[in-house]
């Protein structure tokens, strides 16, 4: 799919970051765009923004949509293809992702199982409730958001990274299984994972207001560094993603770090989980920095 004009994209995740700058992009380009999010007023500024940029001939819809929930999903469905009058859409960016339940042991089972819901639920059922607009269309294709947790599950050695970590690779696994059963069964939908790292978006603190939670001064402050800390924006992130859909690659690493910590695990898998993981992973980093300043 190399070219997004008059094409239909269903964005979940749409209200902030990655999901949000993936709407901006693909509208610029011409991509009639669904989009939702669990918060309205976000999705609802992200909708004014891809129409501001975009002509006006673009058609943009914008849904509220809890995506661990069929029903809400199945209605986002109906809605968005009524919005747009088709009965098909080109790409699904199953993008909606959330935080927490971090440990088995700490965390309280509700918190735990929202995240997973989410994060694995969410892309799950997203690809079930679109796969037959995927299927009417000419040419279609999935994009499921994985992370580099989707193939090293953890933060560090002092970290508990449980749901999150399990949820990505469900994502992963599904995804890269997904390829035969569509070349199978549908071979003119095709699908992608995508597996970022550190990316600047509002994860930290939207998660909190996920989980029900206030968000006090201390989270708003680890929220705002974790944002703005990321060696990589939204955009950049957005780019890279819509740069590999076009590629048809299956396969989108998403930042250096992302690149870096791959070919790490990769090199030595029973070492990855070691206390001292992390000293190999600053020195590949390190290394990296230099190269460039070099």
């Amino acid at each position: 799919m190399e070219n997004f004009e008059n094409k239909l994209a269903v964005i979940t995740g749409a209200g902030d970051g990655m999901g949000r700058s993936l709407a901006t992009q693909l509208t610029a380009s011409g991509c009639h765009v669904a989009l939702c999010d669990l918060f309205e007023d976000s999705v609802a500024q992200t909708a004014e923004l891809c129409a501001a940029g975009a002509s006006n001939d673009v058609r943009i819809s914008h849904h509220q949509c809890d995506v661990s929930s069929e029903s809400q999903l199945l209605a986002f469905r109906d809605a968005a293809l009524a919005a747009h009058d088709s009965t098909h859409i080109n790409l699904l960016f199953n993008n909606a992702g959330v935080a927490g339940g971090g440990s088995m042991l700490q965390n309280d089972r509700a918190q735990w199982e929202r995240t997973f819901n989410v994060c694995w639920g969410g892309v799950y059922l997203g690809v079930r409730t679109f796969m037959p607009a995927l299927v009417a269309a000419k040419e279609a294709r999935i994009v499921n958001t994985s992370s580099v947790n989707g193939f090293w599950a953890s933060l560090g050695p002092d970290v508990a990274h449980t749901s999150y970590s399990a949820a990505k690779f469900a994502v992963k696994g599904f995804t890269e299984a997904l390829i035969t059963d569509l070349k199978l069964n549908a071979p003119h939908v095709e699908a992608s994972v995508v597996m970022p790292g550190h990316i600047g978006t509002g994860i930290a603190e939207n998660s909190v207001a996920v989980h029900g939670r206030e968000a006090d001064a201390g989270i708003t402050e680890r929220a705002a560094n974790f944002r703005n800390s990321a060696p990589m924006t939204a955009d950049q992130a957005a780019t890279v993603i819509l740069d590999g859909v076009r590629s048809r690659r299956w396969r989108i690493l998403v930042g250096e770090d992302a690149h870096i910590l791959d070919i790490e695990v990769r090199a030595d898998p029973e070492a990855a989980y070691d206390a001292d993981f992390g000293e190999r992973l600053a020195g590949a980093f390190s290394a990296l920095t230099e190269n460039r300043s070099s």
